[in-house]
């Protein structure tokens, strides 16, 4: 699923291709992703309207009108942006597309269909509504501390409690853990603040490295974060330990055995 780094990339792309833009049309191929009203609604109220900038908060791209209202995009997991001119460059699965008035289109394509999409005329309102944390690039590491000294969850779940911060998911909470050396089915309460200091600034520094090398969710480098080291069984750094598999906070998590603790 995209994440933070990912989503900043989507974010490039939009505004190169949507910013500044006048929506002409709307086409829906099927509504299902539209979560707030039908397609035909959701159509109507996009069209006529100008794309001013956007805003991304964690995993969340909202798109902002010149009406003061929102388009939320949320990608899910296979969630992905297309912008073309001519028809034959639409993707298979495209939900629904965007018809500027200088000839582009943007389209939303998503084949399983787990995309989160919204029209929402208070986007500030929304955001307090599903209690979106700060953004884990802009957390600062009092608010991170106030927010997690004490909690008897998981640390791998505290990093993917979005209220707590936003923008981490199951893959990037991994790498995280995996470069403090904590294993992420630590409590939180049993660490110390050093280890929690380090969890902070280990995040930023890993959503930064993430945002300057913009990803792209289907292509990620051969010496991307995960791909150095998450394989069972291989062995950990300088031999010591070995990757091992285990479900924490719910979620599959790769963490090496006899180096993490």
């Amino acid at each position: 699923m995209p994440e933070l780094p990912e989503v900043h990339n989507f974010k490039l792309y939009f505004d190169a291709a949507a910013t500044g833009q006048t929506i002409a049309g709307v086409t829906v191929h099927d509504d299902f992703i539209i979560r707030n009203m039908p397609g035909p609604a959701f159509a109507d109220a996009l069209t006529g309207r100008r794309i001013e900038d956007s805003l991304r908060r964690g995993k969340y791209l909202f798109a902002n009108l010149d009406n003061g209202h929102a388009l939320l995009l949320h990608f899910g997991m296979t969630g992905d942006l297309n912008l073309y001119q001519d028809e034959v460059d639409r993707h298979k699965f495209e939900r629904f597309a965007l018809h500027f008035a200088d000839g582009n289109t943007l389209g939303f394509d998503d084949p399983r269909k787990f995309a989160r999409i919204l029209y929402l005329d208070d986007r500030d309102a929304y955001i307090a509504q599903i209690k979106l944390g700060p953004d884990a690039l802009d957390i600062t590491l009092a608010e991170w501390m106030d927010a997690v000294k004490g909690r008897k969850t998981t640390i791998k779940g505290v990093l993917l409690n979005q209220s707590i911060l936003a923008g981490v998911g199951n893959l990037y909470a991994d790498e995280i853990c995996y470069r403090t050396r904590i294993h992420p089915a630590a409590r939180v309460n049993t660490l110390t603040d050093e280890q929690l200091q380090a969890i902070h600034a280990e995040t930023v520094a890993v959503m930064t490295y993430g945002t300057e090398n913009a990803p792209y969710y289907k292509e990620y480098p051969e010496n991307w974060f995960w791909h150095v080291w998450r394989e069972e069984g291989k062995p950990g750094p300088e031999g010591v330990g070995e990757v091992r598999i285990t479900k924490v906070a719910g979620r599959t998590t790769y963490y090496v055995h006899g180096w993490q603790e």
